[in-house]
């Protein structure tokens, strides 16, 4: 059974050298991907890179909030409608890496839930010790847009639930498999089957059995597999429900 990769970016450097072939390995073993852009260069980059099977998305990272002006949101709009483009993100907030100051990564944050409201798309969300502003902010949008993914989630088990509360989709990438990530494999046992999705965030985040290597799309399958054993599914349950609410959260089906 063929899987989703719902986060990946290989429009970055770490895939010059043989992007189409990653691309190609991807396929194999994947229904579809999703290449996710991390500001205005990043979201062309990967916007060029659709084609069957390969959705794009276009957004500005919380590193790089200090340079959202409206120039920029205007052309991030212009993007955001253009054929291949399936949501809007990555947006949110990392207080990990403070690239930004907090307070302009919280105004960029908010302006792109806004305008994922106005064009209603889905958003996906970064968050990196940042829980309470992220939920704060998210409270105040979230019934206003179509489908809100928490990406490559790295909170509590608890705040797992209020992401699911609020009606988001929980995105587990490569770090859930690490030996030492048991507060995220907790978070995974409680979200819902239907409201659980998985990605690899490529180039980053090899699950463990690739780990020192750079992560790839097609590795995506090593975590579903791993998220299956975790819940105590078969691999086809998992993977089918996966795939299933991947195409709901980014309106694919």
């Amino acid at each position: 059974m063929k899987g989703v990769d719902t986060h990946c970016h290989l429009q970055m450097a770490p895939f010059d050298e043989d992007r189409e072939a990653a691309l190609d390995r991807a396929l194999q073993v994947l229904k579809w991907l999703v290449v996710v852009g991390y500001g205005l260069d990043g979201s062309e980059s990967a916007l060029a890179l659709c084609r069957p099977g390969v959705y794009a998305t276009a957004g500005f990272h919380p590193y790089l909030a200090s340079g959202y002006d409206d120039a920029g949101e205007a052309r991030l709009k212009e993007l955001a409608q253009k054929k291949g483009i399936v949501a809007l993100g990555e947006m949110g907030l990392d207080y990990f890496n403070e690239f930004s100051p907090r307070p302009e990564q919280r105004v960029c944050f908010e302006r792109q839930l806004a305008l994922a409201a106005e064009l209603q798309l889905p958003v996906i969300i970064h968050c990196r010790e940042a829980d309470e502003d992220t939920e704060a902010i998210l409270k105040d949008y979230i019934s206003d847009l179509p489908e809100c993914i928490m990406h490559c989630f790295g909170g509590t088990a608890s705040f797992a639930e209020r992401c699911v509360g609020m009606g988001c989709y929980v995105s587990f990438a490569g770090n859930v498999t690490f030996p030492k990530a048991q507060t995220l494999r907790e978070a995974a046992l409680v979200v819902p089957l239907e409201r659980l999705l998985a990605e690899t965030d490529a180039p980053y985040l090899a699950p463990q059995s690739f780990r020192g290597k750079r992560c790839e799309p097609a590795h995506v399958m090593t975590t579903l597999t791993f998220l299956a054993q975790l819940k105590g599914l078969p691999p086809e349950q998992l993977i089918g429900q996966v795939v299933k609410n991947g195409e709901q959260a980014y309106r694919l089906c």
